[in-house]
């Protein structure tokens, strides 16, 4: 029982710094974009590779 002592401001300190942790994330914007991610994976804007020139051959 005494167990509970530890257990219950430890579960209340973790609360709070979560909850702390995520107002802090909506105010500095977080969750202002959340389709431009979803959508940013569906385009490919890499260039593809150069290809490879090959200086020893001779013809």
């Amino acid at each position: 029982m005494t167990v509970l002592l530890f257990l219950i401001p430890i579960a209340l300190i973790l609360g709070l710094a979560a909850l702390g942790a995520f107002l802090w994330s909506l105010k500095s914007g977080q969750y202002e974009d959340m389709e431009g991610a979803a959508n940013r994976i569906l385009f490919d804007d890499d260039e593809p590779p150069l290809p490879k020139k090959d200086d020893d051959k001779t013809d």
